[in-house]
């Protein structure tokens, strides 16, 4: 499966975004479960992140992005990219 990755800019402000982080990561275990390999995290500066995981194609991962909480409640701007690995 190819793998995608989601490159994300906070938009609102942090006690809001912070309100949907559980449910984002709970969204994540499931993507998880699924057999999605997914994996997200934050930059260390403030404002953004990342999230890694396969999906079957372009459509399908952004139906995958499309139901993630952080993107559902507008707590984020995203670029979605289809990550083609050279070396592993």
């Amino acid at each position: 499966m190819p793998w995608f990755v989601k490159i994300e800019q906070g938009i609102v402000d942090k006690p809001i975004f912070d309100q949907f982080v559980p449910a984002h990561k709970a969204y994540v275990q499931d993507l998880i479960a699924a057999g999605h390999q997914a994996k997200t995290g934050y930059w260390s500066c403030y404002g953004g992140g990342m999230m890694l995981f396969q999906a079957e194609s372009m459509e399908a991962a952004q139906a995958i992005v499309a139901r993630d909480p952080l993107v559902k409640n507008h707590c984020v701007m995203y670029q979605l990219y289809e990550w083609r690995v050279v070396v592993e």
